[in-house]
């Protein structure tokens, strides 16, 4: 198994990502959300300027999350420097603010993202599914980061 750790970040590799995140982000500023699909705004920490990036918001227990299947990446480090950002689909934007979770606490978060969207992300699992024990779940959570994000 491979070894998860807080440097963990999969950049997108090739033109097949970027194509897709274009595709996405095309379809959520028209309205469009496949599978709870929205446009992530946050200001750059170290610039301040606004960066996009499609994500995909789970509903889970009451809940909202951000997860990052690809680990700490730019848009993670920005919204741990300003705990907010704006997700938006067609014309609605959603001011929202954002607390990142223990480790502890992500396995029940990990399984239930798997199980709604591991036929797009699961090549950054490498293998691990919705059907893993608590204990994996566990042992691969720092390189996922997740926030629990709220309405402000």
């Amino acid at each position: 198994m491979t070894s998860y750790d807080s440097t963990r970040n999969i950049r997108p590799d090739g033109r097949v990502a970027p194509l897709m995140n274009r595709a996405v982000a095309g379809l959520a500023s028209r309205g469009i959300s496949l599978f709870g699909s929205r446009i992530l705004s946050v200001r750059g920490r170290k610039s301040g300027e606004w960066r996009n990036t499609p994500v995909n918001v789970l509903d889970h227990d009451g809940q909202r999350y951000l997860v990052a299947p690809r680990g700490h990446t730019q848009w993670v480090r920005n919204l741990r420097a300003s705990g907010e950002g704006l997700l938006r689909v067609g014309r609605r934007t959603e001011t929202f603010g954002a607390v990142e979770m223990t480790d502890a606490d992500k396995p029940e978060v990990l399984r239930a993202y798997l199980r709604r969207w591991k036929f797009e992300v699961g090549v950054f699992f490498d293998g691990i599914g919705a059907d893993a024990s608590d204990e994996t779940l566990l042992s691969i959570a720092p390189g996922y980061p997740v926030f629990r994000i709220h309405t402000v």
